[in-house]
Parts: structure tokens; C-alpha cells; sequence
């Protein structure tokens, strides 16, 4: 295996290790879950950029990579529902696009043709990984204290910055997954109508 793949399966390893220090209380943990998203969150940046770059890409890549970044992102979001993190909504938006590209992606497959990703699916990655970050600083930087406070805590327009920036974050990320989503369905929608 070679490292791009580790990479990848290593996130798989992080995305459990987030979820049980999110969801079991001990002392800093959601300090621990923001660390561990935070690494699994570089291992996708870094296996695409080492694959490409030392031409290592292989087909085990090509199918886990983006689902092993789809399980991340929405493990991450469906863990903030039960606490309140994020509304319920927002997150059958972000799931059901992920699984309804999935599918177009394995209807291609199944007739010979590969969907590469496009630009304002790769923004809206960004923005989902900016948005889960930005809610897992806000949770966790209380029990920082004047550390978390130092970083986390400065006020704008009457709230912490990282809060006001969970909000902006949202947005966009909601937009991007609306607009990324109907595009791809548009731009291939050859696929689906032929076997209508």
C-alpha cells in the first residue's frame, strides 16, 4: 500500500477516533475531536496533492479517497444534530447531495464513463471542512479557558469571532452544496435521461 492510500485509510482510523472523543465526555474532549478533524482534515489535502505529484495514484485511491472524505464530513455533521451544533435540515441537505452525486457518479460508472470532480464541489469540501472546524473551535474553546478565550473568545459584533464565523460558514457551505449539487446533476444529466 502505498502512502497516499495509508493517508487515506488513516482518515478513516481519525474519523473514528474523532467521533468517540465528540460523543464520550472527558476532560477536553472536544478539544480532542477539534485536533483529531483537524489532522484527518490534512490527510485529504495531502494524499491527493503526494498521489499527484509522485503520479501514486491508484484505483483503491480513486474509489476511497472521496469516500472515506464523504464518511469524515458527514459523520461530523450528523454527530451535531443530537447536541445542537447545527440545525437537522442543513445536514439532510449536506448528506442527501453527497449520496445523491454518489449515485449519479456510480450510474456513470456503470456505463463506462468517470465524473471527475468539479471546482464548486472541491469549494464546497473547503467550506464544509472550514464549517466543522469552525464549529468544533466554538464548542471547545470554553473548556480551554483563558487559552481557548485568548484564540477563540474575542468578541465581534457582540458574539466570538468563531462564532460569527460558524454562521458566515454555514451559509456558504449550504450554498455551495445547493449550487455544486444541481450543477453536477445538470452538467450530467444525459446520464440519467437517456434511461428514462
Amino acid at each position: 500500500m502505498n502512502l497516499p492510500n495509508k493517508l487515506t485509510v488513516s482518515r478513516l482510523v481519525l474519523t473514528l477516533a474523532f467521533l468517540f472523543a465528540l460523543l464520550i465526555e472527558f476532560p477536553w474532549h472536544k478539544t480532542v475531536a477539534l485536533l483529531l478533524f483537524s489532522a484527518a482534515s490534512i490527510t485529504d489535502w495531502l494524499d491527493g496533492a503526494i498521489a499527484r505529484s509522485r503520479n501514486l495514484i491508484t484505483d483503491f485511491g480513486k474509489l476511497m479517497d472521496p469516500l472515506a472524505d464523504k464518511i469524515l464530513v458527514c459523520s461530523a455533521f450528523i454527530a451535531f444534530i443530537q447536541p445542537g451544533y447545527i440545525a437537522a435540515w442543513i445536514v439532510i441537505l449536506i448528506v442527501a447531495r453527497e449520496l445523491a452525486i454518489t449515485g449519479l457518479r456510480l450510474l456513470a460508472a456503470s456505463k463506462n464513463v468517470v465524473l471527475a470532480a468539479e471546482g464548486y464541489g472541491k469549494h464546497k469540501t473547503i467550506w464544509q471542512l472550514i464549517t466543522i472546524i469552525a464549529i468544533l473551535a466554538n464548542v471547545s474553546h470554553p473548556e480551554q479557558g483563558a487559552l481557548g478565550q485568548a484564540i477563540f473568545g474575542w468578541s465581534l459584533l457582540g458574539k466570538p469571532w468563531v462564532a460569527q464565523l460558524v454562521v458566515i460558514s454555514t451559509w456558504i457551505t449550504v450554498a455551495l452544496t445547493l449550487l455544486s449539487g444541481w450543477l453536477y446533476v445538470w452538467r450530467n444529466r444525459r446520464l440519467f435521461l437517456s434511461d428514462m
